[in-house]
């Protein structure tokens, strides 16, 4: 795989911040970026330093500075490609996504025997591996009707232990050999806020889910550094070449936060991470009493701490008020109490820290935004509280969205993507009553909240374009269905390009820094082929990112997509 950092540099910056001969200017562009009253504003160039600092920007009309001493050294040809500011993605597993792409993928397989060919491919092809890993395997997409078991992965692997982990990270399916290894057996409790499945005898089944999944993951080795690196490394590239300049990392643990450092220590950190440290426990030994600085250039800042209330619905952990319809002993499992979730969210707030609660179900839904209702009134100020993937919020909770809003702030942080992908799933799951609260992106803005859009990667591929053609149509990329899912809760295409750069960078508390184009924000931005403020949603979906720049430097080159390039970062 080719290395992000070396041969070809993208911009040759020089010491002397903030002299003229040091500038760059950018024209023959369409320049789009969202405003800081949240309109869309255009325009034809833009000046950054060599800090990689925005200087100006120029609108239609405006006179744009010469090259030469007194005006600018370097000079960039749009070449008339659309210019917007750098891609956000406000949810994201970094080290997760990086390691999907080394290990074996299981998301385009379409059957069980399609993947368990896949599998056996795969250990065939790497004998030397004492275990076989990956993830991305989705028994809806198989049609399956239920989960696939260790019997049927011991016809793949049978001499080796298997661990795979579902679409959706919230479950794993394990072989015999894996089992075993991990005594897993009939008398294995099940832990509080997990699942084993099991078979009529007691036995495990195979598949374990939510907090069960801990009992055979815990007998996997664990990565070394290098192997971390590695996984950072690969995911940046694909950040980048996707046009994604920034994103949110939900859930940084200690090794995760370290293999950052390296990164930044090496210069060779080339996206900005938000990051949430993985519960109180890693925030408090990454952070200590409070939110780190922004460090390198404003590449890296942890600010938050990321919870689990619930589950996923795929895998029927998502909390639910009422049974789920295809499943009617079930309401799914949450992981906290009402009480737990409390302590923690205080825990992490009178501290400074930005709190992020996953919650899918509509039950944990409620529970979250009531306990956040109640801690408004000790933290007050501007806390945008963040409730990461608000799959199902009952229209009768939307109200609380409404007077958290007005009381410290909300962000609904969402990933269109997943409604496509989601949909018939999700359908057998809730039945027809609890749609009009699923996925109800345009709803819960109406009620104030801040939509910040992205994709959950691993679970689904950090493609910004899909995302915001998804926004703007309910339809999957063929365009079912005719009309939209659920067609009220589209968003306008201002909206959808805001919750991928201004919103997804205030979700962070980071619209001082990067997020949109303008004079003192860092010159993050994206040369495209499409205009996603007129294009067709199939157009936008098949957006080609030319170039990739953070900071004032390359990170990503369609014309040498197999090439070395370097960001080039200031030491702080």
């Amino acid at each position: 795989m080719p290395r992000l950092a070396g041969a070809v540099l993208a911009l040759a910056l020089i010491a002397g911040a903030g002299s003229a001969q040091a500038d760059t200017l950018v024209d023959n562009i369409r320049g789009e970026t969202i405003g800081a009253d949240g309109t869309l504003q255009t325009f034809t160039a833009l000046l950054f330093d060599d800090s990689g600092v925005i200087r100006a920007v120029y609108r239609p009309g405006d006179s744009v500075p010469r090259q030469g001493r007194k005006g600018y050294q370097y000079h960039i040809d749009g070449k008339g490609h659309v210019l917007l500011p750098g891609l956000i993605d406000a949810h994201v597993h970094i080290v997760k996504t990086g390691f999907a792409l080394l290990t074996l993928d299981l998301s385009d397989t379409n059957s069980l025997d399609e993947a368990l060919a896949k599998i056996a491919a795969y250990a065939r092809a790497h004998p030397d591996r004492p275990w076989i890993t990956g993830r991305g395997w989705n028994q809806e997409r198989w049609q399956l009707g239920r989960f696939p078991t260790a019997a049927e992965l011991d016809r793949a692997v049978p001499d080796r232990p298997v661990w795979l982990v579902r679409v959706d990270g919230h479950a794993g399916w394990a072989n015999s050999a894996a089992l075993n290894l991990a005594k897993v057996t009939a008398a294995t409790p099940t832990p509080d806020g997990g699942v084993i499945e099991r078979l009529a005898g007691g036995a495990p089944a195979g598949v374990l889910v939510d907090r069960a999944t801990a009992l055979v993951a815990n007998a996997v080795p664990a990565p070394n550094p290098r192997d971390i690196d590695l996984a950072l490394m690969t995911a940046e590239r694909g950040f980048a070449r996707a046009g994604i300049t920034a994103v949110a990392d939900m859930g940084t643990t200690l090794n995760d936060w370290l293999a950052f450092r390296r990164a930044g220590d090496a210069n060779r950190l080339y996206v900005r991470i938000m990051s949430y440290a993985m519960g109180t426990e890693a925030m408090a030994a990454i952070c200590g009493s409070g939110p780190t600085p922004w460090l390198y250039t404003d590449r890296l800042r942890m600010g938050g701490v990321k919870l689990y209330m619930d589950g996923a619905l795929g895998s029927r952990g998502a909390w639910l008020k009422a049974p789920y319809t295809d499943q009617p002993d079930s309401r799914g499992t949450p992981l906290l109490t009402e009480t737990q979730l409390g302590n923690l969210m205080s825990r992490a707030a009178m501290d400074g820290y930005q709190v992020a609660v996953h919650a899918l179900g509509d039950k944990a839904g409620a529970t979250v935004l009531t306990t956040i209702t109640d801690l408004t009134h000790t933290y007050t100020g501007d806390r945008r509280w963040r409730i990461e993937h608000a799959q199902v919020v009952d229209p009768a909770d939307w109200p609380l969205v409404a007077g958290i809003a007005a009381h410290g702030g909300v962000v609904a942080s969402m990933q269109p993507v997943h409604q496509p992908s989601d949909r018939t799933m999700a359908e057998a799951r809730l039945g027809p009553a609890r749609l009009a609260g699923a996925y109800a992106w345009a709803s819960l803005k109406r009620q104030g909240a801040v939509l910040a859009f992205g994709s959950d990667s691993p679970v689904e591929r950090p493609d910004p374009w899909a995302g915001i053609a998804a926004a703007l149509t309910r339809q999957d990329a063929s365009g079912a269905p005719e009309g939209g899912w659920q067609p009220q809760e589209r968003v306008d295409r201002v909206t959808a390009l805001a919750g991928y750069t201004s919103a997804a960078a205030y979700a962070g508390f980071a619209e001082a820094r990067f997020g949109r184009i303008a004079p003192g924000l860092r010159a993050d931005f994206v040369l495209v082929d499409t205009d996603p403020m007129t294009a067709t949603p199939d157009a936008i979906r098949h957006t080609k990112v030319w170039q990739t720049w953070v900071g004032g430097g390359k990170t990503w080159d369609a014309d040498h997509p197999d090439g070395e390039v370097a960001a080039v970062v200031k030491r702080p």
